[in-house]
């Protein structure tokens, strides 16, 4: 792997919520997401970009599922993706990651059709060929994102035919393989917009996140908190009634997830090969 591509990784995986050992892609879309949880997400604005956009800022994930919904043009696609190549040019390595976050529908969709042919580690051969093509891609002419897609199936394909052992007259093709889950319902997630939206506060976070998912007793968090034991089971109980009754009323469902999703579920199985 690339010092581009440890950098894009060690941007968007490194957080407690990404199983050790998890594909690539899977750890990419985790820390991505979550990162537009945040106080200050990256956002383009659709006001300066045009060709039907929002008129607003628009954080990432929204963006990308946009761009991936029938509604879409292709000249706002190009519009957008004229704009995260230049800015990925620059060298910053937020757009590059943006860029990478953005293109993950696709880059799945790839990765789909290159499980059929390849064997080996096919998302981290698919975003080191992505980031490539990034610098070489031509941002005048159009179809940007299918250009940069296709680049990052053939390099990737390429890198690991020459990785595979020599044919001994027999195709060596992998087993095909289903889309793995994308982490759109991960509790870190679901807390960061319970948050965002008023349902919690970042302690009522913090101490819901630390005594479920961490392992972290009730004792130790109080002791570690300063907070009386009876005090915490007491605030516990009522972050999470909140919690429960924002998501059975559909509060802190995430619409983009639905848009993204569908659609890459959609296009992955009646693609072949072929279709490259």
């Amino acid at each position: 792997m690339s010092a581009n591509t440890r950098a894009v990784a060690g941007q968007l995986a490194e957080h407690p919520g990404a199983r050790p050992g998890a594909a690539l892609l899977d750890a990419i879309e985790y820390r991505f997401r979550l990162r537009a949880e945040g106080p200050q997400p990256q956002t383009i604005d659709g006001r300066q970009l045009g060709h039907g956009l929002p008129r607003r800022r628009i954080v990432l994930p929204e963006l990308s599922a946009i761009l991936m919904h029938p509604s879409c043009g292709a000249a706002a696609q190009d519009a957008v993706w004229r704009f995260l190549v230049s800015q990925a040019r620059t060298g910053a390595e937020r757009w590059v990651v943006g860029a990478v976050g953005v293109a993950l529908p696709g880059l799945r969709h790839r990765a789909y059709l290159l499980s059929k042919l390849s064997s080996g580690d096919l998302h981290a051969a698919l975003v080191e060929a992505f980031l490539k093509a990034l610098h070489k891609v031509d941002i005048d002419q159009p179809g940007i994102v299918n250009a940069l897609l296709n680049a990052a199936f053939s390099g990737a394909r390429a890198a690991l035919r020459e990785q595979e052992p020599a044919a001994s007259g027999e195709a060596n093709f992998a087993p095909g393989s289903a889309l793995p889950p994308a982490p759109y319902g991960h509790p870190d997630l679901l807390l960061a917009r319970a948050v965002r939206l008023g349902v919690l506060t970042a302690a009522e976070a913090d101490l819901i996140g630390g005594t479920y998912l961490e392992d972290v007793s009730v004792t130790d968090y109080a002791a570690r908190t300063g907070l009386p034991r009876w005090g915490v089971y007491k605030r516990r109980t009522a972050a999470v009634e909140r919690l429960v009754a924002a998501i059975r009323a559909g509060d802190l469902s995430d619409p983009t997830a639905d848009v993204i999703a569908e659609a890459t579920l959609r296009t992955a199985p009646e693609a072949t090969p072929g279709d490259r």
